[in-house]
């Protein structure tokens, strides 16, 4: 599966930046260049330091990570809800994102002038949160304006008009989608809301050079309100991250060093946008590729195998699974299967993080 995170926040939060040095480490990465789907679409690798350990084992004629979508949406601003500036344009791109990106400005510089006149950067998470909750209330209102009065006739309509109230009121009470509660026969028709505010948070705390390491007053303000419900939050400065894909490889490692930073800034965004949305990697190796790939915590084998192609799910027999470590110490499957590390797993097994895995399966 494939992730994908929109990128939203106001004007000149540096959310432009920040997508433009995400797209130039898709560009710079040697075995997954850069590619747009659409203008504002940039697919980057994941950073997986597992994959070059496999490869170092297995040698093989490709390196292939996994990737994540970033979604350039345009600076939304107060009324984007009623269309003002693009809104309405750019809130129906964040329909098909799995996650926000929300980039909060965090730094104070006088010569970038912030579009509501001062820092803030909790006014700010409410003017976007109140753009994204109106929307929703529009969708809702028209989709419940449709039931109702069907309803009050066919009893098989009932439960969604009923749903429907319940989600309006919880709606008008500020408090996002992401939130309410649904029975499990309720939640195909809230899933098919596509609501904005239904979608998980990560927000981005852009700040200056000097707090890239600790962050400061500002960020720690965000980080406290993406605790209170329930987000993730990560320091980040989008001028540094620039900065790094503007540098050669060799001294990357060098310059993040000297800002007392052991990764980047998009290491950690991917790192908690998986961790935001329970996703995990297991590993495919062979003298052809060595392969990451992403699945939802808690898949079994079978919902494993699918993601590679839907006719290993529907004729799975078994998976073998060797376990990361043992793997790179024993020098591959070979080395596994003599020492007894290789398990052979049925249609239960749930896969973990860093498995690796060979499936085997008949159509």
């Amino acid at each position: 599966m494939g992730l994908q995170l929109g990128i939203v926040g106001l004007p000149n939060v540096g959310k432009s930046t920040l997508f433009n040095a995400l797209s130039a480490a898709g560009a710079e990465a040697a075995n997954y260049p850069f590619c747009t789907i659409e203008p504002n679409i940039g697919v980057v690798p994941v950073p997986d330091p597992r994959l070059d350990a496999l490869a170092r084992v297995v040698n093989p004629q490709a390196i292939v990570p996994t990737t994540v979508d970033f979604v350039d949406i345009a600076g939304l601003v107060r009324g984007a809800s009623k269309g003002e500036g693009l809104g309405n344009q750019f809130l129906a791109n964040i329909r098909n994102v799995d996650a926000i990106v929300h980039v909060v400005r965090c730094f104070e510089d006088d010569n970038v002038v912030h579009v509501e006149g001062s820092v803030d950067p909790l006014r700010d998470i409410e003017i976007i949160d109140t753009e994204l909750l109106l929307k929703d209330l529009d969708t809702v209102e028209r989709r419940y304006q449709r039931v109702e009065k069907p309803a009050k006739v066919d009893a098989k309509l009932r439960p969604e008009a009923d749903m429907l109230a319940r989600l309006l009121a919880w709606l008008n009470s500020g408090k996002p989608g992401r939130a309410f509660e649904v029975s499990e026969a309720e939640a195909p028709i809230f899933k098919g809301l596509f609501l904005l505010t239904s979608k998980p948070v990560l927000y981005a705390c852009n700040v200056g050079e000097a707090d890239v390491a600790t962050g400061n007053a500002l960020s720690e303000l965000v980080k406290a309100h993406a605790a209170a419900e329930g987000s993730r939050a990560v320091v980040i400065s989008a001028a540094i991250e620039a900065e790094i894909q503007s540098l050669p490889e060799e001294e990357r490692a060098d310059f993040l060093a000297s800002l007392g930073l052991e990764e980047s800034g998009l290491d950690r965004l991917i790192r908690e946008g998986y961790a935001l949305l329970g996703l995990i990697t297991y590993f495919t190796a062979g003298e052809k590729e060595v392969r990451a790939w992403t699945i939802r915590r808690g898949t079994k084998a079978p919902g494993a195998a699918g993601v590679i192609h839907t006719d290993f799910e529907r004729g799975f027999i078994r998976a073998e699974v060797i376990k990361l470590d043992d793997y790179v110490r024993l020098k591959g499957e070979a080395g596994a299967r003599a020492a007894g590390k290789l398990g052979v797993e049925g249609k239960e097994y749930v896969v973990e993080d860093g498995d690796v895995m060979h499936f085997r399966f008949n159509v």
